[in-house]
């Protein structure tokens, strides 16, 4: 396993292929399920690279590194760099180097450094202008290959196979027990019962309309979004692809409406938010129905309450995640209900 100590500069000389004769390293970033550093280099005389990138290292709690494990999570970031990225718009960090041990479950990424483009903060939400921001890239990252069979042949990426899907409506039920017990006191119980009441019906979403089935990022939030400054950087860029897997796109439009913006004014804001999403999409050369778009919309409202329940009993428990995954639920919970997904789900 390669630590931020082992990244020294012979390792980054090879990785890079210019001579590194130092680094500084930093770490960046609140993710939870990886460690990131930012390594700012010094090149020997002559030699030319970027001045600074951001290493991805296998994280060292335990329980992240368990999960991540679990769910393949560090094989499908790294394919995903490798494999597909190349044949997307989306606008991700450039890759340097990647590499993956399958036997031991360790990677290397050294990415593209974007900043001064500034991470997204979950927790305190964004303005209508950011949100709208990240719902017109959505379409760069969805339409290059909507409804392309020949993604059902990356065996990282197609994942969510009928036995897959059952065994997630039977974990559902016991991360509800588990959310409910480490949150007790602090989550509205009318939250946790309708998770009980609805999370065992959504998997069967993620193996409907296979013709219609993308490149879903599966946690389009504004902690894997980074935003570009007056200082510069590009206008939004995606990160921590991780959780990236072939399925319903408009899964991404739902969940990041559900708690990017405030509720107030998600309620306000979030028809012209969709329909432009639908227009971009067109524009692309997706041929969507308004109708089957706003159905799908709803039905996927429910991906961040089952992501924030998931995600909090499955990585390491830190107070900023705490607060993180109790703002998603209730923001979540409140945009399910408010679109009657009761009333849709199969």
């Amino acid at each position: 396993m390669v630590t931020a100590a082992e990244l020294t500069p012979a390792f980054l000389t090879d990785a890079l292929r210019a001579e590194v004769v130092a680094v500084d390293a930093k770490p960046v970033g609140t993710g939870q399920v990886a460690e990131s550093v930012r390594l700012r280099l010094t090149y020997a005389d002559g030699a030319t690279g970027p001045a600074s990138v951001v290493a991805k290292l296998p994280s060292d709690d335990p329980t992240s590194r368990a999960t991540s494990q679990a769910m393949q999570s560090y094989l499908i970031e790294t394919s995903f760099y490798a494999e597909l990225a190349p044949t997307l718009r989306v606008r991700a960090p450039g890759c340097h180097h990647v590499a993956y041990d399958p036997a031991t479950d360790d990677f290397t990424l050294l990415l593209e450094d974007l900043a001064p483009a500034e991470q997204g903060d979950q927790i305190a939400g964004c303005s209508i202008d950011v949100a709208a921001l990240a719902v017109g890239h959505l379409p760069e990252l969805h339409a290059p290959r909507w409804g392309d069979p020949t993604l059902q042949g990356l065996a990282w990426l197609n994942r969510a196979t009928p036995d897959r899907v059952a065994f997630a409506g039977a974990m559902y039920l016991m991360l509800i027990d588990s959310f409910e017990q480490r949150y007790d006191g602090r989550i509205e119980p009318a939250i946790v019962d309708l998770a009980r009441r609805t999370l065992t019906r959504i998997p069967a979403l993620a193996i409907e309309a296979p013709e219609a089935w993308t490149a879903h990022h599966g946690d389009y939030r504004l902690d894997n979004l980074l935003f570009g400054t007056a200082e510069g950087g590009p206008p939004v860029a995606v990160v921590d692809w991780q959780t990236v897997i072939l399925g319903p796109g408009i899964a991404d439009l739902s969940y990041f409406l559900g708690a990017g913006p405030t509720t107030d004014d998600r309620r306000a804001h979030e028809e012209e938010l969709v329909r432009d999403y639908h227009g971009r999409m067109v524009a692309a050369g997706v041929d969507l129905d308004w109708d089957w778009v706003w159905l799908q919309y709803r039905q996927h409202s429910l991906a961040g309450l089952a992501m924030a329940i998931g995600a909090a009993v499955m990585v390491g428990q830190t107070d900023r995640g705490d607060e993180m995954f109790l703002t998603m639920a209730r923001r979540h919970a409140a945009h399910a209900l408010d679109l009657e997904v009761e009333a849709v789900l199969p």
